[in-house]
């Protein structure tokens, strides 16, 4: 498998880098893991926009999603007329929230151009990947996201405060793609992990390659890292927009 980094800025894109979207592909499947803002025109460095073969919505804030609205567009009015619907799963509201971001009416909304399926938690097959879908901790629903394939994984935190359930999805995986909105100084509790408490959840999973994404550009890059060193004995990294990691 390959992780590319497309977007890796929590809450609101930054200088560096749009908002949450990761590109998972493997024998030649290429799965979006969220489309927040900013994020579409950054894809483009790296996939043509016909090329998506499916898309995972964690939840449905503006930072994990809203840029579904250009890819409707960019579908939908193309010249050589309307591309095949691309899969998207989701919350079970994710059809009507899109329609309404876009000013649609809910019927028929933006299904001409995304066939949504309601992501549930437990297993389901997307492509090469067997997927696990689990509910975290956050104030709407939200799902983290166990990818595997070829006997190796990655899980996706999406966005979570602290939670058993994180860990459980993450046991053993090779990389833990783990986000870390705050630091010590101004924890969110409920809402966001700090460096520190994701490196706690990456420790106790036993994971491989712990990676603090959804990284506010109000944070220290610097500090962030070090409060998850403290903790995490295994391989660290920031993520960064064009990361790009290899999964073997």
């Amino acid at each position: 498998m390959r992780l590319t980094v497309i977007g890796c800025s929590g809450s609101f894109p930054g200088p560096d880098s749009p908002a949450s979207c990761y590109l998972v592909e493997h024998d030649g499947f290429r799965l979006l893991l969220d489309l927040g803002n900013g994020s579409l025109g950054v894809l483009q460095r790296y996939i043509a926009l016909d090329e998506i073969d499916g898309i995972a919505l964690t939840h449905l804030h503006a930072d994990h999603c809203l840029d579904l609205c250009g890819l409707y567009v960019a579908g939908h009015y193309h010249p050589d007329g309307p591309r095949p619907r691309i899969p998207v799963w989701g919350p079970a509201d994710s059809a009507a929230r899109m329609a309404r971001a876009y000013d649609l009416p809910e019927d028929p909304g933006m299904t001409g151009q995304f066939d949504f399926r309601t992501l549930v938690v437990g297993e389901q097959r997307i492509g090469p990947f067997t997927v696990e879908a689990a509910h975290v901790n956050h104030p709407v629903e939200a799902f983290g996201l166990r990818i595997e394939a070829d006997g190796h994984a990655i899980t996706y935190s999406g966005d979570t405060a602290e939670t058993p359930a994180l860990v459980e999805l993450a046991r053993g995986c090779d990389v833990a793609l783990f986000e870390a909105s705050c630091l010590e100084s101004n924890p969110s509790p409920g809402v966001h992990l700090t460096a520190r408490q994701a490196a706690e959840h990456a420790q106790a999973a036993e994971v491989g390659l712990l990676v603090l994404t959804h990284l506010v550009a109000w944070n220290d890059p610097a500090e962030t890292l070090a409060e998850a060193a403290e903790v995490f004995t295994g391989e660290l990294l920031l993520a960064s927009s064009g990361l790009v990691i290899d999964v073997a």
